[in-house]
Formats: C-alpha cells, structure tokens, sequence
C-alpha cells in the first residue's frame, strides 16, 4: 500500500518535478505536492501549511538550494530537506549536509531519492517521538507524587542496620489483612505472614537484599482468613548525605491473579505439547497397542499429568479392556485391570468411567475426595494424586474407548483445559479408527474392487513367485496381457456403470476358464493378466491361446437388455526367453500387446527385434508408475521477485522426477508420457497437493508464505472433475487458497475459450488466483483477454530474448505490459537472464521477473533456506554499541 506524503518541491522545472514524483510513487509513496521557485513563494508556503518533507533543486536561477535551505533553517521546522542535483560536487555536498540538509540525490540515480526520504522521515519520527516520551516523563513525574499515597501497592520503609519496618502505607492492611501497627511493634510480623514453604529462603532473600540495597522477591503469604495470595517485593536504596545506605524502600505488589494465570497457561503449554505430540503420533503410527502405549507415555512426558491409562470397549458386552499406562505403579494398573475384568457389562452408573461412557462426553472430578463412587481413592491419596478426568474416545457416536489422566493438583481440569483435551480425545479416536480402515485397505492394496482378481502389485508378486517354482522345476511360463477391444465405446454409448458389469463379467469368465482366480489379475482400465505357470514353448502357449481368444470371442456378454461379443488384444511374454524378473516379463509383454494393438494381428509374442524406441518409451512409462508409487516426483521452487525492490514476491513449483537409477530427469523427456498414459491427472493433484503443504507449513512455521503457482496441464483443465478436486485440495485449510495461483499458458485456455472462461472463473470464484503463462504465443485476441477471469501475464522468455536485440521486440513487450497494466493485470516477465533484461523491464514498469539472474529453480529445503528464512539479527548490546 502507497503510504501519503505532503512534499514542498522547490523546483523550476516541471519535466525534473514530474521525474522527482515518479521516482516516489515507485518507492511506494502517494506524494502530494506544491512547487515554488522563488524565495518569496518558498517562505511564504512553508509557512502557510504543514509539510512532511521540502525536496529542493540545487541549481536554479538567481535562487539555489543553499537559499533556500537558510530560510528552511531559519524556520526551526524538524522535517526532511533533501538536495536534487544533478551537477553538485562532492565537496558542495558536504558543505550542503553540513549546513543543516537532511540528505542529496543524484538527478541521475533519482531511485535513491524514495529510500532517502523514507530513511529521513523515520528520524524526523524518532526525534518527534524522544521530545514526546521526555514531555510525558516530567508529567509523569509528577502525577506519580501526587498518586503516592492512594496506590493499591504497599509501600514500605526499612531501617538498613535495625530491619525494622519504619514505615508501610495504608495499602497493606488491604492487602495482608492485618493492621500495621503489628509491623511496627512486632519486628517478626512481616516474616510470620510469609508461607510456611517460602519464609527460609524469603528471609535469607530479605536480609541478603537489604544489606544489598536492591532486591526482587516471590513469595505467598497466608492471611489471617487462611486465603493464600502471592506477592512481588521490589527494594531499593535510600542514601544519607554521606551516602551511606541509610534506609531501603519498597512496593508490594499482589501477583496472585498474574501468578494463577501463568500456572494456568504452564497447563495449558503442557496440554498444547501433549496435542501436538499425539498428532504426530496419529500421523505415523499403524499399530493400536502402540497407539495407546505412546498417548499415555506422551501424556505424562509432555503434558506432564502425573498418570494416564487407556482402554479399549469390548463392543460384545460393552465393558472396558484397560490396554496401556504410563506414570501409574504396577500394582495399581494391575488392580484396574482386575476390576474392570470382573465387570460385566458396563461398570455402575457412580463411576466416572461408566457417565462418560454413558453420556458420550468427558467428566471430571477436581477432588477426589469428592469421588465417593470410585473404587482406589486410599490409594491414590497415597500417591498424592487430587483430580482426573475420563475422556470417552468416540467413533461414529459410540464410544470405542477411554482415555483417563491424573494430576497432584486439586481444581486441575477447567473449561479451556477440557476444551482441549476433548479435541485430543477426537484425535486419538480418529486415529483409531484410522487404524482400523487402514487394516481393511491394506487388504484391499492388493485387489481390484470392481473385479476382486489381483492388482497390478500382488499379481507381480504372484508372478515372481510363479518364476521361481519354474526355474525350481526346469520348465518355462507364459504371461497373456489381454487388451478389451472398443471398451471405450462401449462406455460412452451404453455408461460407465454398462461397463463395470461387463468387466465383472470378463473376470468371472477368466475364472472359470482358468479354474484359478490366482493367476489373473486386472492391470489396467479394460486389461487383464493371466499367467501360464507350465507351458512347454511358443507352439504350445499358441494353442492355448488361440483357443482362448476363439472361446472369448464367442461368449455372450448381458449387458442389461444387450448382448455383446467382445474381442481381445493380447501381448504375450515367455519365462525365461523374454525376460528373468517379473517386471521385466510384464514390461515386455506390455511392448507385445502395445504392437499387437497397432496391427492387425490379435495377438503377438515379444520379440527382440521390437524397436528400442518402442521399448524405451514402455520402460519410462512403467518407471513412471513406479515413480508415483514410490514417492519419487518432487517439487522445485523458481523465486519471482519484484522489480522495483528487489524482494520475493511468489514462487513457481515445478514438477521434477527424482529418479533412483539416473538422478533428476528432465521434464521435457516425462511430462508428454504422463500426458499420454493419463498419469499427469494425478500427478497434478499431487502437485497442487504438495505445493498447499509447503505453503501452510511455512504459515506455521512463521515464515513468508508467498503464493505458490503450479502448472495445469490441458489435460487437467480439460478433465470435469478439475474444479472438484481444486476445492478438494483447498478444503483442508482456510488459509489455503491464498496460498495457490494456477499457470495456464496462452494457447491452451485459447482452444476452448468459451468453456475455460467458465472454470477459470469457478476457479478464481474459490480465492485462487489464475495466470496466464507464456503469454503471446497463443495468438488470443483483445476481446478474449478482456474477458478471461485471470490475474496475470506471464510474457513467454523468447520475447524477453528479442527485447534486447531490435526495436520490434522491445516495442512488443512494451505493449504487453501496457495492455496488461490497462486491463489492471500483473506483469511477470519469464526467463530473464541478464542485467541489461532486468533493467529494461524496469524502466517498461514490468512488475515481477523470473528468471536464473535471481536463482534457478531449487529443492524446497534450499528455497525455503535461502528466500524465507529471516536473515540472522544483530545482537542487541551490540547494536546499542554502535
């Protein structure tokens, strides 16, 4: 935002004002001004208004700077005088900042004349506000006498050599509840109200700091009525006239609420850590009786509660399974479980355990006196403990579990702490229940859910198994990748749901043909996989096959009131011929089948004589998918900076694929396979996925969370589901959107311009920001870009190239900046390389840059090392050195 500025401009020419006003607005002023030339109008207009800051030319005909800075002098006024010269020597300088002027810039580095300002304008503040605080400190002053004797504070007298209490003002008897005359007859009245736990080390604190002069002190006393109060003792010395401490005074202050309230926030930081642990907990772990092992240790590690115990609920007979402790004795965890073991059913309607299980809430007793009803309060008393608290863990409305902490302190548990510590109970539980599905989906990794045969993953498993019983046996094995023919249109014509049926179908006839569920598996939308575990060769694996292929074809498919024939495309791979690893075996049976659906044939046997090109490209589609299981796809961060100040402004992610046997491979060589297998689709949503975690987590590590933009493929933009999965991603945070800008280049948005119009306002109607990427390579016309719903144009690098090497390019990236910044969008210039770019993007007013003259793109630790974190501050004593 422009912060205002009243400049008095001493100036006669208007073309170097007008210069002198630009380079301010630049600099993030919104001056206002008036320009004078004479010394009359100059004396008569300082005087007539208040000004912030007079910028004066130095040289101007029969009236210079120097004068005018006299006059200004004359003034008395505290405010900015800057000298703008453009001949001025450094010798006239100096003389110039000698006699009174605030600062001089250079006419032609006027870029210095903004942060000049800025700089003068603080001190000017600084100054102001030093006359201010000295103003206020001698009214203080006085004030302070005058409130002496009616402040709540005691204000105490001692004698440095007796100890005796000369003097304690009106407000103790408030305060300690005891008269003060007690003080000055019983020199002993001030130490036998102090707590019994503080008097030692508060009398040896007083004695020490009396004869010191100077002393702070805590300590509680205890009134007369029993009530227990907390106070702050601050002593100082009082010298003679030979200056010998004669007397020390003091104030009493009552810290009791300040004390409390620091207690309760120590609880509550406590409470806060043992979340945080238990959330990392609920991330990682997989194993219930781990999970419960590991909240109760947390609990009293980090949440320092002095026992903790946790069970699970037989949902049989509703009774309580106590599972895991921590902090608690052996033989009272052994004494739970053998009276919770003897319950049957639910435990009595008295106990704590049994209301929260009951009432699906937590419960607390802040005295276990008061807890007549629960079984071991000798025992506890033994131990000191003086409240608990029972927090039912529920999934689905109904309790699953119990979770019960402990502590030494009475009246332990109030609002805000169970606020919390119900939310941790609904983290526990959702881990819990996590746990649980994560079980059932285990299960279900291996599996196709529409067909229940194998997937990919278990099949290549089965296979390898497979290989080794064959090398073991000395015989060879077939693997058939059969290909469903016009599936496709089959489920445009007749639905989605049409097709899942005849899937089913073509699965349970596999089944039947081959008797074994277990050498078949679904690999691919409409492709299936059967293993031959025994063939004798080629010939006998063609039989066989040519058999199957005649059989399928002439087997009915019911598709509601349809009958369909269904032909097959099949790439066959024999062991150990075409292959001795499993993925090998599968990979060239994928070329065969790849061939066999590009000719005529209906099916082909691998063969080496395949071309490598078609087989490298299968093997970079299948490292590919690897990739993506594997977690191998990274995000690399490309800083925008702002060209006038030089600072971040946001960051590009860009995709990049970590692989394992060559290193970082270069997008050009995967991104058109993913586009072609499909896989871009999710590795998009990871992109867009990965890139909010990094931009929430910055937030919450308190660094600069600069918006993040990830690159939408036209595939992901053609997809209906795209918005659908954009709010998705978003969902997980409020602050979110902010956080993510989309990058869709020209010629894409250009193919449906009516269509892309409506999602990328859906898009942007979600608090997302949308840009234009290699803008002018797209052809789009004025009347299109004045209507897309975009916030951005990012000029494409080549132009940036051209700008520097004839007039046309420069005039081209003149008028794009200019059409942007008339349709009111941001400029960001991409690819800039070289000082001469930068600066000539500065001088067009492009807005932001992009390029390896500021960085390349950069892992996200080195980003956020190099760009976020906060440069290191200097050390205090230090700076007040200087």
């Amino acid at each position: 935002m422009s912060r205002p500025v009243k400049v008095l401009m001493v100036e006669d020419s208007a073309d170097d004002a007008k210069l002198e006003l630009r380079a301010l607005r630049r600099g993030g002023f919104e001056p206002t001004h008036r320009r004078v030339q004479t010394a009359a109008d100059f004396t008569k207009t300082l005087a007539e208004d208040a000004w912030d800051a007079v910028i004066s030319d130095f040289a101007m005909p029969g009236f210079t700077g120097l004068d005018a800075l006299r006059i200004f002098r004359s003034t008395g006024l505290d405010i900015p005088f800057i000298l703008v010269s453009g001949t001025i020597g450094e010798e006239t300088a100096v003389d110039a900042m000698k006699a009174g002027a605030s600062d001089y810039v250079m006419k032609s580095n006027l870029s210095r004349l903004a942060p000049a300002l800025e700089r003068e304008l603080k001190e000017t503040q600084t100054r102001a506000d030093n006359r201010i605080a000295q103003k206020a400190l001698k009214e203080s002053d006085l004030l302070f006498r005058q409130m002496a004797d009616n402040i709540r504070d005691v204000f105490f007298l001692i004698d440095a050599d007796s100890h005796r209490i000369l003097y304690a003002s009106p407000a103790y008897e408030e305060m300690w509840g005891r008269s003060r005359e007690i003080l000055y007859q019983d020199p002993d009245a001030w130490n036998a109200s102090i707590h019994p736990d503080d008097r030692a080390s508060a009398s040896e604190s007083y004695r020490e700091g009396v004869a010191a002069g100077n002393f702070q002190i805590e300590h509680r006393i205890v009134r007369p009525d029993g009530t227990i109060r907390s106070m702050e003792v601050r002593g100082f010395p009082v010298h003679d006239e030979a200056g010998r401490i004669a007397r020390v005074a003091g104030i009493v202050t009552d810290i009791t609420k300040r004390t409390q309230s620091d207690e309760r926030i120590r609880r509550l930081n406590h409470v806060h850590a043992m979340l945080s642990g238990i959330n990392a907990l609920v991330v990682r772990v997989r194993d219930r009786d781990e999970l419960f092992k590991e909240a109760c240790r947390i609990s009293v590690e980090q949440g320092h509660f002095q026992m903790a115990w946790m069970g699970i609920v037989d949902q049989s007979n509703g009774a309580v399974v106590p599972a895991a402790s921590a902090g608690m004795p052996d033989d009272l965890f052994a004494l739970i479980r053998q009276h919770y073991s003897r319950a049957e059913g639910p435990l009595p309607d008295s106990s704590h355990v049994a209301t929260a299980m009951l009432d699906s809430k937590p419960t607390f007793c802040n005295d276990i006196q008061d807890a007549s009803g629960w079984y071991f309060n000798a025992r506890l008393t033994t131990l000191a403990t003086r409240s608990f608290a029972v927090l039912p863990l529920v999934i689905a409305d109904e309790v699953v579990g119990v979770f019960k902490l402990f502590a030494q302190e009475t009246g332990f548990f109030d609002e805000e702490e169970m606020k919390l510590l119900t939310q941790l109970a609904s983290d526990i539980a959702y881990a819990i229940d996590h746990i649980d599905k994560q079980a059932r989906l285990d299960y279900l990794a291996y599996y196709d859910i529409l067909t229940r045969l194998a997937n990919r993953k278990l099949f290549l498993e089965r296979l390898a198994q497979y290989k080794r019983s064959a090398v073991i046996g000395g015989h060879k094995l077939a693997l058939y990748l059969m290909d469903l023919e016009r599936f496709k249109n089959i489920n445009d014509s007749l639905g989605r749901s049409a097709g899942d049926i005849l899937l089913r179908q073509v699965a349970q006839w596999l089944t039947l043909h081959t008797g074994d569920a277990n050498l078949l598996a679904r690999v691919g939308p409409d492709q299936f996989a059967m293993v031959l575990p025994s063939v004798k060769g080629g010939e006998d694996t063609a039989r066989h096959l040519e058999a199957t292929i005649k059989k399928f074809l002439e087997h009915p498919f019911h598709l509601n009131d349809v009958v369909l024939r269904v032909a097959v495309k099949v790439g066959v791979a024999l062991f150990p011929d075409d292959g001795t690893s499993a993925d090998v075996l599968f990979r060239n049976a994928e070329a065969a089948l790849k061939k066999a659906k590009a000719s005529g044939d209906r099916y082909l046997f691998y063969a080496q004589k395949m071309t490598d090109a078609v087989s490298g490209r299968l093997t970079l589609e299948n490292h590919l998918r690897q990739a993506l299981d594997h977690g191998e796809f990274v995000l690399h961060y490309q800083p925008k900076v702002n060209l006038a100040t030089g600072k971040l402004t946001s960051a590009e992610a860009l995709i990049r694929w970590n692989d394992p046997r060559t290193g970082l491979v270069p997008p050009g060589r995967f991104i058109p396979i993913l586009e072609e297998t499909g896989l871009i689709h999710e590795v998009g949503r990871w992109a867009l996925r990965k890139a909010i975690e990094d931009y929430l987590r910055w937030r919450a590590l308190g660094l600069p969370a600069v918006r993040i933009a990830v690159n939408v493929s036209a595939m992901q933009l053609r997809n209906r589901a795209f918005i659908d999965e954009i709010k998705q991603v978003i969902s997980i945070d409020p602050d979110a959107p902010a956080g993510l800008e989309l990058e869709i280049t020209e010629s894409l948005i250009m193919e449906d311009v009516k269509h892309n119009i409506s999602s990328l306002a859906a898009i942007r109607a979600l608090g997302v920001t949308i840009a234009i990427d290699d803008f002018g390579t797209g052809f789009s016309s004025l009347s299109h870009l004045s209507k897309l719903p975009v916030d951005t144009l990012k000029i494409d690098r080549s132009f940036v190239i051209e700008m520097t090497t004839g007039p046309q390019g420069l005039a081209l990236v003149s008028t794009v900046i200019g059409l942007a910044h008339a349709l009111k969008l941001k400029v960001v210039a991409e690819g800039v390389e070289t000082e001469e770019q930068s600066r000539i993007l500065q001088l067009l007013s492009c807005d932001e840059m992009q390029g390896f003259l500021f960085s390349k793109p950069v892992p996200v630790d080195i980003f956020e090392a190099k760009f976020l974190a906060p440069a290191p501050r200097q050390d205090p004593q230090i700076a007040l050195v200087a």
